[in-house]
């Protein structure tokens, strides 16, 4: 008996030559440059087998083919075949992004829209569901870190409160191994998350840091 459609994994490319298209995943799928690959994405950054995203018993498994410039899972390099998880951001070579989805029944009505063509006021756009941000019309590439995607997280939601380190720390390092977090390490991650966004729009300070309290995220309309 087959699946219902809505019950079916799917990815749906955003940004690049593929965006807003998407591949029900009831088959294997190899990706890559060759034309005879099920998602063709012509680009020489991408090798000719590139990758391949296939159904099994325990989920969907994505792995690298052997590429040139590797396959990443929400900016962290695949190694090994590894299973996709609900909303993973699966980059091909950092060229083409996928946003993963385990049913197309949860595939959101915007999927594959840039944020300009959704109505929204806020400069600073995070999709939490795909994992991806943009300021104005740029999209922040290569995406951030894991850690980095942690942090912005939890001051996005808590836009214009002070949120105290310990609380950040616990999101973005888990509260197992926050006890052994560092100021130095702390500080850092804040700056480097505040340059990957300076780096786009330095008009305008979205993180800042306030002493002795912890770190508030403001964000900038228009």
């Amino acid at each position: 008996m087959s699946q219902r459609s809505e019950e079916v994994p799917v990815v749906i490319g955003q940004g690049g030559p593929l965006n807003g298209v998407r591949w029900q995943i009831n088959k294997s799928l190899v990706v890559g440059r060759d034309t005879t690959c099920d998602i063709v994405i012509p680009d020489r950054q991408i090798s000719r087998f590139h990758a391949n995203i296939s159904p099994s018993k325990q989920g969907t498994i994505l792995t690298d083919l052997g590429s040139k410039n590797g396959t990443y899972i929400n900016g962290q390099k695949v190694d090994t075949a590894s299973l996709l998880q609900d909303g993973d951001v699966v980059q091909v070579a950092l060229f083409q992004h996928f946003v993963y989805l385990s049913s197309e029944a949860t595939v959101p009505l915007d999927a594959g829209l840039l944020p300009s063509e959704r109505q929204r006021n806020n400069r600073l756009f995070f999709d939490q569901r795909s994992r991806r941000v943009w300021i104005g019309q740029a999209e922040v590439l290569p995406p951030l870190s894991a850690a980095q995607l942690r942090m912005l997280q939890l001051l996005f939601d808590r836009e214009g409160e002070v949120v105290s380190r310990d609380e950040l720390i616990i999101a973005v390092w888990g509260e197992d191994e926050s006890v052994g977090v560092s100021d130095q390490a702390f500080d850092a991650l804040v700056r480097r998350l505040r340059k990957r966004i300076n780096d786009i729009d330095a008009g305008h300070n979205y993180i800042t840091t306030v002493r002795g309290y912890g770190v508030k995220f403001e964000n900038r309309t228009g």
